[in-house]
């Protein structure tokens, strides 16, 4: 049996939608501490992992640890709707076969989705080591990466002790946005080496907008020509984290 409650829907439906740029089906591993999960997109090119521990619910109850997998996609669709405030509880009997989700926000509401069969095979966490390490706000972050996209399919990440740049170049035109320690969109700088890579702005975009409403704070973390990993800072030590490959260029 899971049963959990929470007093602001659109807190769920900000989290499975961050989950949703990376993929349409999520496996949930629901334990009676936390509802987490870690999946990979199908061409392998990015990474999501989210954890919610008990402690964001007003209500919560799982008597034994369950893989749940659903269609997140259709899940959004049922709860495009929710409003600040209303009142979400989702319920899985045990032996059954949907997730129940019922919605108190003036009015009730109660809908389902259907389960699927969990993929048994766990996502590792990349083995990487991070030469440079940005702190810094997700409305920079979303507003850098939208300036970039009007003009590329790429972003260029560079580093230094003192500054963080993003360049982006087409057909178009070219963007430069340099971002200097100290300033009010800096939280803090870490590099032990400088540090440079490329990556695709369509997941990249898609990620940072689909995350922003969930948090004001990303940590950006990247090496040389190796993936990125960008922590969206979560209340209640929740974890949305997200790895995302390079592109290598020839």
């Amino acid at each position: 049996m899971f049963r959990a409650k929470i007093s602001d829907a659109v807190a769920w439906k900000d989290a499975i939608a961050a989950i949703s740029s990376i993929v349409d089906e999520a496996s949930f591993n629901i334990t009676p501490d936390e509802i987490k999960l870690r999946e990979m997109d199908p061409s392998h090119v990015a990474m999501v992992e989210f954890n919610w521990p008990k402690s964001v619910f007003d209500e919560y109850v799982c008597d034994d640890a369950m893989k749940v997998c659903v269609n997140i996609s259709e899940m959004l669709k049922l709860l495009r709707n929710v409003k600040k405030g209303g009142m979400l509880e989702l319920t899985l009997a045990e032996g059954k076969n949907r997730l129940n989700m019922r919605l108190s926000d003036g009015y009730i509401k109660s809908f389902s989705v259907p389960t699927l069969e969990p993929i048994s095979e766990e996502v590792p966490i990349p083995n990487v080591t991070f030469d440079a390490k940005a702190r810094v706000t997700t409305s920079f972050l979303r507003d850098a990466v939208d300036d970039a996209s009007t003009v590329s399919d790429n972003i260029r990440l560079e580093m230094t002790k003192e500054k963080l740049i993003m360049r982006a170049e087409g057909s178009l035109g070219s963007v430069s946005i340099e971002l200097e320690e100290g300033s009010e969109s800096t939280l803090g700088f870490e590099v032990n080496k400088e540090a440079k890579a490329t990556f695709s702005l369509s997941y990249l975009s898609d990620i940072v907008k689909a995350a922003s409403p969930s948090s004001s704070v990303a940590t950006v973390e990247f090496s040389t020509d190796m993936p990125i990993r960008l922590n969206f800072e979560l209340p209640n030590k929740g974890k949305l984290l997200y790895y995302l490959a390079p592109r290598i260029e020839g």
